[in-house]
């Protein structure tokens, strides 16, 4: 029977999928980094750059049987893939879990760990200097980077802008309101409704006194982080495999996580077309339903795994290690979290535990 499973991606969910697999199929693991990057604790670690090597796991002990090739997938059809070195991998069954960009410091924008660091490093010591932050962006990066800055630096003065009218809209008004109360708490200057008229004259993250305009008026900073901007990385996709890409250039997939059109080419995580938020939770739920069904096919049995996305969004929103909110749906509707609960389950490790075991590192 045949068995060999390329993943493209050793994200959250490539990685979660190749390690599920690794016992029964013959994966190839194709991801361009020497290490995972947990990328939820991207933030914390430019506060603080003595944790900041918490976030790397190298691949090493991720698979037992399989392989990781550290190469990056150029062009991907439903036979196989071609690599950046000119390579090619064969696959019996492919999953997609190529992920997304997104501007630094939330994402990395290097393929070496140590480069990385550095860049936190250096980052850390810009802002550590600068009096007066500016973050574009009120989504949950924005505002994680707010509270990770404020548990440092109490005393930094944090503006956030964006130009939508609400905070976090879809969850629960209740939730909403103590985001606000929090924030508030913080002292952060959270400024809803508020467009920036050009790009600040100096690059994000370099310490530089500068003056900007908005919506609402001119803003002073020293120093200004971009927490907006998602970059699907499905640009490698060809053939049979173009044709299933939205406008927005995401996957379509199946409730079983099938890529339109291909019963053995499945996709997971930030790429897809589901309707929910990109979040890494949900990329890692992706995960079990597509091994469950690749498991099926390989012992000849019909693949049944489905995944439906909860019309109630779930969010864990850490502001630091001690404060933040949560939501969770359940069958009475949306189920919000104490700040204390948030603390525990995400705020003080921020799920560092699980990767350490997932990368066998434990």
């Amino acid at each position: 029977m045949s068995r060999t499973v390329v993943v493209i991606g050793g994200g959250y969910g490539g990685s979660a999928v190749a390690k599920a697999l690794d016992a029964e199929t013959d994966v190839v693991l194709v991801e361009p980094k020497d290490a995972f990057v947990h990328a939820a604790g991207s933030l914390r670690a430019l506060v603080q750059p003595d944790w900041a090597r918490n976030i790397f796991f190298p691949y090493d002990r991720l698979l037992r049987r399989g392989r990781v090739v550290r190469d990056r997938a150029v062009s991907v059809d439903p036979e196989g893939v071609t690599l950046a070195s000119g390579g090619r991998v064969d696959a019996d069954y492919l999953v997609l879990a190529s992920g997304s960009g997104y501007p630094y410091p939330a994402k990395t924008e290097t393929d070496s760990a140590d480069e990385a660091l550095e860049r936190l490093r250096a980052t850390h010591k810009e802002l550590s200097g600068a009096a007066r932050v500016l973050i574009a962006g009120a989504g949950p990066v924005g505002l994680e980077l707010s509270g990770e800055i404020k548990a440092v630096w109490p005393d930094k003065q944090v503006t956030i802008v964006d130009p939508a009218e609400e905070l976090v809209p879809g969850f629960a008004a209740e939730m909403r309101a103590d985001l606000h109360r929090q924030l508030d708490a913080l002292g952060v200057d959270l400024r809803l409704g508020t467009a920036l008229t050009g790009e600040p004259p100096v690059a994000p993250g370099r310490a530089e006194t500068f003056t900007v305009g908005s919506t609402g008026g001119e803003i002073s900073a020293d120093i200004w982080f971009r927490a907006h901007g998602v970059r699907v990385n499905t640009g490698y996709l060809r053939d049979g495999l173009a044709t299933a890409l939205t406008p927005q250039g995401r996957v379509r997939v199946a409730e079983t996580l099938t890529v339109d059109g291909h019963e053995h080419v499945y996709a997971l995580g930030d790429i897809t077309d589901l309707a929910e938020a990109k979040m890494a939770g949900y990329a890692m739920r992706h995960a079990e339903v597509v091994a469950a069904n690749i498991l099926a096919q390989v012992r000849g049995e019909r693949p049944t795994a489905v995944y439906r996305p909860s019309p109630i969004p779930a969010i864990i929103l850490p502001l630091g290690p001690n404060g933040g909110v949560g939501q969770f749906p359940s069958p009475e509707g949306p189920t919000l979290l104490p700040t204390e609960a948030v603390a525990e389950h995400k705020g003080r490790d921020l799920f560092t535990g699980r990767f350490t075991e997932l990368f066998g590192l434990a």
